[in-house]
């Protein structure tokens, strides 16, 4: 599955509500905009697979970071390949057999199937949360750890943060999509983003795809703001 060629197709716009009026709302406003639309968790459980099938105008990144045991992400990877997403993630703290089922799942419906992203450390942690979870490493180390372990199981791309891109760029290639959130345009708040970087500089350190979202949606034109974020990366 190539990366569009145009700036804005670098640029996924999150999609973070359960309001599905308003998610179709900013879809259609963004749409010319980017390359894909991302529906996480909050919109998937309010709203359902209608809802998916609702948002229209471009391909859709389902961000359900799935993580379980084997058999249950198998199933659940199954149930949701009738929503034809393009991009599909799972944690890859779930380990090498769940993330091995996942993949034979996706693999039942051949070229249709969706990218296997797997997430390594959410961009919401830093080395004191990690701590607290009993993992000693840093943030980066922990990421490459996942990132090689998730990519050996049949992951087809990471989502990781902007500060880990170019690591895990040098070390495991190009072949390997790297989907980075914690993008926040300059003079943009943090929010709940421990470790963020701008879109030039993301997409500058290795990133196929950005993910933004309230910079994007939380303003006055969420067209015009994802307009500017695309130019920035040109």
């Amino acid at each position: 599955m190539p990366i569009p060629k145009t700036s804005g197709g670098r640029l996924i716009v999150a999609l973070d509500t359960n309001d599905l009026d308003s998610a179709k709302n900013w879809a259609r406003a963004v749409a010319p905009h980017c390359g894909i639309l991302k529906l996480g968790l909050e919109f998937y459980l309010s709203n359902g697979p209608s809802g998916v099938r609702a948002i229209t105008g471009r391909p859709i990144f389902l961000d359900l970071k799935l993580h379980d045991i084997p058999n249950t992400v198998a199933r659940s990877v199954h149930a949701v390949l009738p929503l034809r997403p393009y991009m599909l993630t799972l944690h890859a703290a779930g380990g090498a057999a769940m993330i091995e089922a996942a993949r034979a799942a996706a693999e039942t419906v051949g070229d249709a199937r969706p990218l296997l992203l797997a997430v390594t450390v959410l961009t919401s942690l830093n080395a004191g949360s990690l701590s607290a979870t009993g993992v000693p490493d840093s943030p980066s180390g922990q990421a490459l750890r996942l990132a090689r372990l998730a990519v050996s199981a049949g992951a087809d791309g990471l989502v990781c943060s902007p500060l880990e891109v170019a690591m895990l760029r040098d070390a495991l290639g190009d072949q390997v999509k790297l989907v980075v959130p914690g993008i926040r345009p300059a003079g943009a708040a943090a929010n709940d983003q421990a470790r963020t970087m701008t879109p030039r500089e993301a997409v500058a350190a290795g990133a196929d795809w950005i993910v933004v979202g309230r910079p994007v949606i939380a303003a006055a034109d969420p067209g015009s703001a994802a307009a500017a974020i695309a130019a920035s990366i040109v």
